[in-house]
């Protein structure tokens, strides 16, 4: 994997450990040679990850639109940056330089995100990976909300397991890398009666 892009919150959180796994995921990135691709923000979890990988020496490109960059919100250390017209176009650029995607902790900003890119996968729109960083078992809630989901015939059981979740930075980066699209064929379920 050359680029990675990850999903996070303009917010540190309250929870220190938050922080910590930005942190140690910025430099697994550059330690890896992978690039990291962000919203470009300098606050909060964003900003984070980003100096981390920067310490390192890795590559990390922002993508912001306009109207975020105008609040002074841009981080000024990027290799690359990206100013976009709209949150639209922001994500499509992000998608378009990533091998796959990792939402780190954040808020309905990262859900979004991260559920629109799974979304784009379940329909065939591209075969990249899409993770959860579930540190000190943020997602837990979530994933059991998704199994639910599965159960209630709401999602296929093969679409669920195209999110990775996993708790160590290293361990999702060797699933990631490991990863394989799914030959899902018709997604659609059956008619009803």
């Amino acid at each position: 994997m050359k680029r990675l892009c990850v999903f996070c919150g303009s917010s540190p959180g309250f929870d220190s450990i938050h922080a910590d796994a930005a942190r140690e995921l910025g430099t697994a990135l550059a330690r890896n040679g992978i690039g990291l691709v962000y919203g470009g923000g300098s606050v909060g979890l964003m900003g984070i990850v980003a100096d981390a990988a920067l310490l390192e020496g890795g590559e990390v490109i922002g993508v912001m639109p306009q109207a975020l960059v105008d609040r002074e919100l841009a981080h000024n250390g990027c290799n690359q940056f990206h100013i976009t017209a709209s949150m639209h176009e922001r994500k499509a650029i992000m998608a378009d330089l990533s091998d796959g995607f990792i939402a780190l902790s954040g808020g309905i900003g990262t859900f979004e995100e991260m559920f629109e890119i799974w979304t784009w996968a379940q329909l065939g729109d591209h075969g990249k990976p899409v993770s959860l960083l579930n540190i000190g078992g943020f997602y837990d809630s979530l994933a059991a909300f998704l199994d639910g989901v599965v159960a209630q015939g709401f999602l296929r059981q093969e679409h669920r397991d195209m999110l990775l979740v996993e708790d160590e930075v290293d361990a999702l980066l060797t699933r990631l890398a490991d990863y394989q699209p799914p030959d899902l064929g018709k997604w659609i379920g059956h008619k009803e009666r």
